[in-house]
């Protein structure tokens, strides 16, 4: 329960800041992409007998860097590029899961990768998880005013003397630490819902890239949290058969969600962007 709670958080602090950054720049799909090609990481930690955060952080690496070399200039061809590279992560993931069930007879390993399992998670992986997560936070935390303008307006942000594909790449490694400690904790397939659902209620609710951040983590740290004590407690429920902490986020985020609509407020991304642009 401990470890849950420690590495779910950390994981759900994490997917929450870089995933503001990955709504504003309409990147949900780059984000959803690398989860699904870790998935081929954590099947190969099973199958090699390795820390499953090493698997599934190289593998959402090399994504994301085939991601970001392949020279694309408009929307429509990097949505084929992500799309190409997660069909090779999920083909290299289906290899793995069978050629490991198929030789260690292992069970329940689709199953963990997919859909995570945070009560399995081992009290070894907290100081790796954290040490990642610290090091996502640490590049946004440098990179932030010209992360925030690129997301907003690219065109300006070149005008302004920045780094343009440097910072996307920059970007897309810390999605891919994000996206593999999700993927650790949630699971392959439902990860996006912590990189996306948390930053989307925010961005909802409020019109300022920091508060927004501010919003998205707290949100995405209390679902976490609340979704742990709910599975623990669902034993009770169902005697021998709790649910799954994935089920709860997903459904405690789409709640939220829809609630938040109600509020109705958008990020003005031009006055956003001159304003970014004058400070940086």
């Amino acid at each position: 329960m401990r470890t849950a709670l420690v590495v779910g958080g950390g994981a759900a602090l994490v997917s929450a800041v870089t995933g503001v950054f990955t709504v504003m720049r309409g990147q949900s799909f780059a984000g959803h992409a690398l989860a699904d090609v870790s998935s081929a990481g954590g099947a190969a930690s099973f199958l090699l007998g390795i820390n499953p955060l090493t698997g599934f952080l190289v593998m959402a690496a090399i994504a994301a860097g085939a991601m970001e070399l392949v020279k694309v200039h408009r929307a429509r061809e990097r949505d084929l590029v992500t799309g190409v590279v997660m069909g090779a992560g999920l083909g290299f993931a289906a290899l793995f899961l069978y050629l490991d069930v198929t030789s260690h007879s292992t069970t329940g390993a689709a199953v963990t990768v997919m859909f995570g399992s945070m009560f399995a998670i081992s009290p070894s992986i907290i100081l790796p998880a954290l040490a990642v997560g610290a090091a996502a936070l640490a590049i946004v935390a440098v990179l932030y005013r010209p992360l925030l303008l690129v997301s907003l307006d690219p065109e300006l942000a070149a005008v302004r003397g920045v780094r343009v594909r440097l910072t996307g790449l920059a970007y897309l490694l810390t999605l891919a630490m994000a996206v593999s400690l999700s993927a650790m904790t949630v699971g392959a397939i439902l990860s996006t819902a912590l990189l996306v659902g948390p930053p989307a209620i925010a961005l909802r609710v409020t019109a300022r890239p920091a508060r927004a951040l501010a919003v998205a983590a707290l949100t995405g740290i209390g679902v976490t949290w609340l979704s742990v004590a709910l599975a623990y407690a669902s034993y009770y429920w169902t005697p021998g058969h709790g649910w799954p902490v994935s089920f709860f986020v997903v459904t405690l985020i789409f709640v939220l969600y829809v609630a938040a609509g109600s509020v109705g407020r958008k990020p003005a991304r031009a006055g956003s962007s001159r304003a970014v642009g004058e400070s940086v």
